[in-house]
């Protein structure tokens, strides 16, 4: 059986319907999977997860290598039994952390050497640790280990990391020990073009489950982000699930669709819940604001969550003025239940072929927009 059974493709735009099939469940895409990096998705419990209909989530194989050990998990029974969660699981390889750690990091030609961020220690991750390390996490599915070069880089700084992502790619497929796994390839290049095309060549060559476009988020701004999407996702296997890493601006993530991607991951709804910034479709409520110190209104009378089903915006922001932990789990469960609904929605429309249109009048909205904060969907 195929892995992702294409449903519906979208008449004006790339965007398409899919079922990605794991050993865990199957998913609908286009999917919005939020992060669990250390094997939570902080503040909340699967039965929270689920209640705001979450599919699909993601760990960190970096952090997990890091605490408490790969072969601990495995150990424990793997990252489902560890999370308590049966839904299907995405690992990142930890090729983010060369980037996002390049202070405790020397990239060499074969891997990796970190100074882990808690105590120092000296860590090696090369393209056979971090297979191995996901085949012993035990997620449905896993990616290749990649270099994901900064924003600005200079054309010979991208071609050696584009060199080592297709050669650390055809590693990791060989060292793959677990037939119940998804293995991704990751398409790296910057915002060059040639070589992202050249990168995805050498991907398909090797014939992995699905493909990432990653690099991206990085600095380079959403115009740069869109068009490097837009030029890269045409050339990925229609029969193959497409993922944008680390991408969760409800813009980027329809203007992302509109390219042909089906799945998502960002921190952003957790991380700005916990921060009293909650989505919605008329705008970002800031729950701090002394606007809502006796406001009874949920943050959004329409969104079925149990946060707006049950509290206010003035119970809200006294629950976070006061240090309530109350108040970021909340915020965090509207926020996530924003995202999914949004990606109903965008399933709806491509599946109704209303897609296009609103979804061009969401992107020329954000052109108008002056900051990301601003937006608001339509």
């Amino acid at each position: 059986m195929d892995t992702f059974r294409l449903l519906k493709k979208d008449n004006g735009s790339n965007a398409r319907c899919g079922i990605l099939s794991t050993a865990h469940g199957t998913i609908e895409t286009p999917v919005f999977m939020p992060v669990g990096t250390r094997g939570s998705v902080k503040g909340l419990t699967p039965q929270q997860l689920i209640q705001t209909n979450s599919k699909i989530i993601l760990a960190n194989t970096y952090h997990m290598m890091i605490r408490p050990g790969a072969q601990t998990v495995k150990a424990l029974g793997d990252l489902h039994k560890l999370m308590a969660w049966q839904g299907p699981i995405l690992t990142d390889s930890g090729g983010y952390q060369v980037f996002s750690l390049s202070t405790l990091n020397r990239i060499g030609d074969d891997g990796v050497q970190f100074a882990s961020h808690i105590d120092g220690a000296k860590i090696y991750i090369d393209a056979k640790v971090a297979t191995q390390a996901q085949n012993d996490l035990g997620a449905d599915i896993i990616m290749c280990f990649d270099e994901c070069p900064p924003f600005p880089s200079d054309r010979p700084q991208l071609e050696k990391a584009v060199e080592r992502t297709i050669r650390w790619a055809g590693q990791c497929k060989e060292a793959h020990a677990r037939s119940d796994q998804l293995l991704f390839g990751i398409v790296q290049g910057g915002i060059d073009f040639e070589l992202r095309t050249h990168c995805a060549q050498k991907l398909i060559e090797m014939d992995f489950d699905g493909y990432a476009v990653g690099g991206v988020s990085v600095g380079e701004g959403h115009e740069h982000m869109i068009a490097t999407t837009r030029h890269t996702a045409p050339i990925l296997p229609e029969n193959k699930p497409r993922y944008l890493m680390g991408v969760g601006m409800p813009q980027d993530i329809i203007a992302a669709v509109h390219a042909g991607i089906d799945m998502f991951d960002c921190v952003l709804p957790s991380r700005n819940g916990r921060n009293a910034f909650a989505f919605t479709k008329q705008g970002p409520i800031r729950l701090r604001n002394s606007t809502h110190t006796k406001d009874t209104a949920p943050i959004d009378q329409n969104c079925p969550c149990y946060c707006c089903k049950n509290f206010s915006r003035g119970t809200l922001r006294h629950f976070f003025n006061v240090g309530e932990m109350l108040g970021p789990i909340l915020a965090t469960i509207h926020n996530i239940t924003f995202f999914q609904q949004l990606m109903a929605e965008i399933r709806q429309r491509i599946n109704d072929n209303t897609f296009t249109k609103w979804a061009e009048e969401c992107m020329e909205l954000t052109q108008n927009q002056k900051t990301i904060a601003e937006y608001t969907i339509l």
